[in-house]
């Protein structure tokens, strides 16, 4: 027959089993400490038992800073967001509605997942893109987690999550731009490669001489019509200063002072008008 051996020593207690075990180690038993605190005032009496407090279940949010490991983020980082998210469960938490480690846990989770949504983009991206993404990549992973399932359409993601189109692609944009990529970054593995600024356009220096012009077209305008005569022929037909004397029957010399004098009036107008602008407060628009 059969016999049913014992699994200890004898004379060795019992080992519990797992049921009657808690489900961490890290999970201590500190409701008498949440009672003291709740009945305490504000001073230094309470303060000091809050601090025994986030001591004793500050293994509990470093275990789950752990989870987030390998994200990007350094773990010393992720352990001080989880810290800050125990302290924030232990102000708010009320002993009467439970155990603490059920309420904790969730609190100090969706404190280091706020802080991969609010800081750990490249470039601030507005929350309702952000939630895009996470929408889109769930739905993305629920609808492959079967060996052999196609790629899911943007068409499949909207019917899944029941988002637009639209959306759908802005959450496939934003799956894509967590991080940013250096300007040095090669694009071309091949011996002609080329980097990503490579492929910048440059700034066209005509768009200056655009504003430029029609900075100045209102100054143009105010002065004598034989000044503006003499501005026409030496800038727009290349004509020397002796020609331009010749053709007006003047001397050189009173063709380049009033070259010079007419350029100075037009550049001080100018000047005056926009360092007048942005001393009010508005625009500098051109004259």
């Amino acid at each position: 027959m059969l016999i049913e051996t014992p699994t200890h020593r004898p004379g060795t207690p019992e080992t519990t089993t797992t049921a009657s075990r808690r489900r961490h180690d890290d999970a201590p038993d500190t409701a008498a400490l949440f009672a003291r605190m709740a009945e305490l005032e504000e001073g230094h009496e309470r303060e000091a038992v809050r601090d025994e407090l986030v001591t004793l279940w500050l293994p509990m949010a470093h275990r789950i800073a752990g989870r987030f490991r390998d994200r990007g983020e350094s773990i010393e980082d992720l352990r001080q967001v989880a810290a800050l998210g125990l302290v924030k469960a232990i102000d708010r938490f009320d002993p009467s509605r439970g155990a603490f480690e059920s309420y904790a846990v969730p609190t100090i989770t969706g404190e280091v997942k706020r802080h991969f949504r609010d800081r750990m983009w490249a470039l601030r991206v507005p929350r309702r893109v952000q939630e895009l993404r996470n929408k889109v990549r769930v739905a993305r992973r629920e609808l492959t987690q079967n060996p052999g399932s196609p790629e899911p359409s943007v068409a499949d993601l909207a019917t899944h999550t029941g988002l637009t189109e639209d959306e759908v692609n802005a959450g496939l944009e934003a799956l894509d731009s967590f991080s940013t990529l250096s300007l040095d970054a090669e694009l071309s593995a091949d011996d002609d490669g080329y980097s990503l600024a490579d492929t910048l356009g440059a700034a066209d220096s005509s768009y200056d001489v655009v504003v430029d012009r029609e900075s100045a077209k209102e100054g143009l305008r105010r002065l004598p019509e034989r000044e503006r005569a003499i501005l026409y022929m030496r800038f727009f037909e290349d004509m020397t200063q002796s020609r331009i004397a010749d053709h007006l029957g003047i001397s050189q010399m009173h063709v380049s002072r009033l070259i010079s004098r007419s350029c100075a009036r037009v550049r001080a107008e100018v000047l005056g008008q926009s360092t007048g602008n942005r001393g009010s407060g508005g625009p500098s628009t051109p004259a």
